[in-house]
């Protein structure tokens, strides 16, 4: 299944559109609806009992304008929800992937403004989400998300190096522009092959560049080294113009 997957992945990169997360405004705006949903609950503000209290699958498009519009008023920063994510091509090559092998459960570490995120959630509409972040403001700001709605998200605190999860206790971890900035990037990897049951998903800047929080230039033999020390050794490399993605094969896929 791991080789057949990348072999077809460059036919399994439709739009992630038609899966009721977006309308025509070019936002992923029922995701939208929710983040000021949940924002309205944190920060105490009032909504209608109507644009409160229904499933987020409910709100009509008037009501997801109306949320937006609030939204708008409080600051929200609802431009985090503009499509075109989808279209980068280090994004199209992971999720065209994930369409191929259909992970039943996600952990993205580092999962930031949602780059991937908010694709995977619009693109897999029945799979449970956990997000990893160190930043406080980045895990609210995903639990306003959860708590207006997108109860399959759960959002965290935690460093991946130390997150005390069950072993194989999630199908497929994600760690997309994420290796680059941990100083232990061993543990981070042994961390994320103890914790996935089917596939790591990795990608790194392929080339030097001026992000000073860029402490590692993960090459494919740095790489390779640091998945072998993990146990891991059925490793596929792609690539896309500055970046290199890598699929792990865990346990009994091959």
């Amino acid at each position: 299944m791991f080789k057949k997957a990348f072999a077809n992945e460059g036919a399994l990169l439709p739009s992630c559109g038609g899966r009721g997360m977006v309308t025509q405004g070019g936002m992923y705006e029922r995701l939208a609806a929710a983040a000021v949903r949940g924002f309205a609950a944190r920060e105490g503000r009032a909504l209608p009992p109507a644009l409160g209290s229904k499933p987020l699958e409910a709100l009509t498009e008037q009501d997801v304008a109306a949320l937006l519009d609030m939204g708008r008023a409080w600051g929200v920063k609802l431009y985090r929800f503009k499509r075109g994510h989808e279209d980068m091509p280090r994004v199209k090559q992971i999720l065209g992937f994930f369409r191929a092998v259909q992970p039943e459960s996600l952990l993205d570490v580092g999962s930031g403004r949602g780059v991937f995120l908010f694709p995977f959630l619009d693109a897999f509409p029945g799979t449970p989400v956990t997000s990893l972040d160190l930043l406080d403001h980045r895990v609210d700001f995903l639990e306003d998300i959860r708590r207006g709605g997108v109860d399959r998200l759960t959002a965290l605190r935690a460093d991946i190096c130390a997150w005390p999860a069950p072993e194989k206790s999630v199908d497929v971890v994600t760690m997309l522009e994420v290796l680059e900035h941990i100083p232990d990037v061993q543990a981070a990897v042994t961390a994320a092959v103890r914790i996935a049951r089917r596939y790591v998903a990795v990608t790194v800047p392929s080339k030097e560049d001026d992000n000073p929080e860029h402490i590692h230039l993960l090459t494919k033999q740095v790489l390779t080294e640091l998945f072998q020390n993990a146990g891991c050794d059925r490793l596929h490399f792609g690539g896309v113009p500055g970046h290199l993605t890598l699929i792990a094969a865990i346990g009994e896929e091959a």
